[in-house]
């Protein structure tokens, strides 16, 4: 796929996204406070439509994910920040393993 087609994509689906949240939250009794968090995720997502091994396109989908969960149920990151950081560097040791043992 053309590289000015996938920005054409990209490009419609966040709008397409943003006009869906707005209107959720002019109709419902969620805000884009609460839903903004799609938006992320949407930008991911059409990031791995182009390139599935994208690390940046599964970090933005898999952020987003969190921001929705701690918008929707309250969910509170200082309460669990200790065990993120380690967490991350884990996941991200096994991808530079994982990435490194395909080329070998």
């Amino acid at each position: 796929m053309a590289r000015e087609t996938r920005n054409i994509i990209t490009g419609g689906l966040i709008l397409i996204a943003l006009g869906v949240l707005i209107f959720v939250a002019k109709t419902t009794s969620y805000g884009f406070g609460q839903t903004w968090p799609i938006l992320l995720i949407v930008i991911g997502i059409s990031t791995l439509f182009q390139k599935v091994t994208d690390a940046g396109g599964w970090f933005i989908t898999v952020i987003g994910i969190i921001f929705l969960f701690m918008e929707i149920y309250g969910l509170e990151l200082s309460k669990y920040s200790q065990y993120i950081f380690p967490v991350v560097l884990i996941l991200l040791g096994i991808y530079v393993l994982l990435k490194r043992r395909k080329r070998n």
